[in-house]
């Protein structure tokens, strides 16, 4: 389930990390502001760069690997993550 769009303005008001989990050729061609790109096949190597007291919003190109990102980092122990789907939607919100 993806984030409505008015939770996801709030959360990135309120200083949420958004988190583009597209590989970075993907990213390179456009993101959302302030997007930190970290490929969804990296997270686990690469968690320790997000802080786990603030929320997390994941979003990918149409929603699966963000789903998958959610998972890896709940799995991981982070409380507060958020799936945003696809980049049009975070675009949009």
């Amino acid at each position: 389930m993806f984030i409505p769009a008015n939770e996801l303005r709030k959360l990135l008001a309120q200083g949420a990390q958004l988190v583009d989990v597209r590989s970075p050729a993907e990213y390179s061609r456009g993101a959302a502001p302030g997007a930190k790109n970290i490929p969804v096949q990296l997270l686990p190597q690469q968690a320790a760069e997000l802080d786990r007291d603030k929320p997390v919003v994941v979003y990918c190109m149409t929603g699966g690997r963000s789903a998958q990102a959610q998972m890896i980092l709940r799995s991981m122990g982070f409380d507060q993550v958020h799936n945003a789907g696809g980049i049009n939607n975070v675009l949009s919100a």
